[in-house]
């Protein structure tokens, strides 16, 4: 079993190119998963051929009883679909066991977003006389620019950004590449770090990437929460502060202004339009706040 595990998590991280976040979390689902099977069987983990649905049906009751939320246990099902498939497609099993098994209902939850005015406070925040400071405002106008992902901003490199026509060359989920445009304050704040970014890049061989850590290395995933966090945290007051806030807050913002929902599902690198509906709702809902503050005969 643990083979198949490995083969999986590798075709993850390299053919689908998902982030080592994403990759850890399947990871972790998947060892649940196995040591359910091991704890039922004596110790003994059964070969992915001799799994049922039953046997998904339990493991996945098993954290209910734990007290695990309905969003958990999609996550943790959509793993073993994910898991299961893989399978099925290189010959492993001849059916998925999880494949009719339905997700938990879940809650829709409108996503975190700054208004307009905390986004202008927000890029006041860092100290852009100091080459930490001006990195920190390219990541922060980048990340609010384009609505790329925080592994997308990490995994990009100087030949990746085309002042020229004003683009980044992303590679999102799945290996797709997109190209997205970015505003003149974006490229102002990249150029003004560019600038300053060879007192960052002291390690040798220099990476390639385009934010660096003080000692000269890729940023990585905590570093930027951790900054974008304290940032975001002291222009707003709301629950998440994460760099996917800023992703969300471009998406409700480009809509807002009315920009076609087909063009931000391509920005965002979305599968799907339902997946970028999700924004229409936001909008929908604060402009019902204001027909109802506004309008006389609103209530």
């Amino acid at each position: 079993m643990q083979k198949h595990i490995d083969l999986f998590l590798q075709f993850l991280a390299s053919g689908r190119n998902y982030s080592p976040h994403t990759v850890a979390a399947y990871k972790e689902d998947l060892r649940q998963f196995t040591a359910f099977l091991a704890h039922a069987s004596a110790g003994v983990v059964p070969e992915p051929g001799e799994i049922d649905q039953g046997a998904i049906r339990r493991f996945l009751a098993s954290l209910h009883e734990q007290g695990y939320t309905r969003s958990s246990l999609a996550r943790k099902l959509a793993c073993l679909k994910s898991f299961f498939h893989f399978l099925r497609r290189t010959g492993t099993i001849a059916a998925s066991p999880a494949v009719n098994i339905a997700a938990p209902r879940l809650e829709k939850r409108l996503p975190h977003f700054l208004d307009e005015e905390s986004v202008t406070r927000l890029m006041d925040q860092p100290d852009r006389s100091t080459p930490l400071g001006a990195r920190d405002a390219g990541i922060l106008e980048l990340l609010y620019s384009t609505g790329i992902r925080l592994a997308e901003l990490l995994g990009l490199t100087l030949s990746d950004v085309d002042f020229g026509n004003e683009t980044i060359i992303v590679m999102g989920k799945g290996s797709k590449q997109r190209i997205i445009p970015f505003g003149r304050k974006a490229k102002s704040a990249l150029r003004q770090y560019l600038a300053v970014r060879p007192s960052l890049a002291v390690a040798r061989p220099v990476p390639p990437n385009v934010f660096l850590t003080v000692r000269g290395k890729p940023m990585n995933p905590k570093g930027v929460n951790l900054l974008v966090n304290e940032y975001i945290g002291r222009v707003a007051e709301i629950e998440k502060k994460s760099p996917h806030v800023l992703r969300h807050t471009f998406a409700t913002h480009m809509l807002d202004h009315g920009a076609d929902l087909r063009a931000v599902k391509e920005l965002l690198g979305h599968e799907s339009l339902s997946t970028t509906q999700i924004y229409t709702h936001v909008s929908i809902e604060r402009l019902r706040k204001v027909y109802d503050q506004a309008h006389p005969k609103a209530s």
